[in-house]
């Protein structure tokens, strides 16, 4: 499945930003979605996940509160809605698609990659 991120930007402490990850080339509805970001000089991270179906979230206890994870299958589309948006949020978002099990926080699960959609918040 090949992954689009879009979204990101330049948004003050405090704000809102909406990701959008459009899926094509195969069945959305069959893969759990993941969010991850990777800040300047630090390793990728686990943000957010969510099951094929919608029904099951997961989400990293630093975004949990002020993130929100969710999925139009009709669009094979997976957001992320961020709030509350604090500099340490700073990173680029990735968003990734796994087809086996529960969604999970293991970056190596992760079938398949988008290219990563900047966020700067400026504080």
């Amino acid at each position: 499945v090949q992954l689009q991120a879009s979204g990101g930007g330049l948004v003050q402490a405090g704000g809102s930003l909406r990701l959008s990850c459009a899926a094509s080339g195969r069945t959305f509805s069959n893969y759990n979605m993941g969010w991850f970001r990777q800040a300047p000089g630090k390793e990728r991270e686990f943000v957010a996940a969510i099951s094929w179906s919608g029904s099951s979230t997961l989400y990293a206890d630093s975004v949990k509160g002020r993130f929100t994870i969710s999925r139009d299958n009709a669009k094979n589309t997976v957001y992320l809605q961020m709030n509350s948006l604090k500099p340490e949020d700073t990173a680029v978002y990735y968003c990734a698609a796994d087809y086996n099990g529960v969604p999970t926080k293991r970056e190596s699960v992760y079938d398949f990659w988008g290219q990563g959609t900047q966020v700067t918040v400026s504080s």
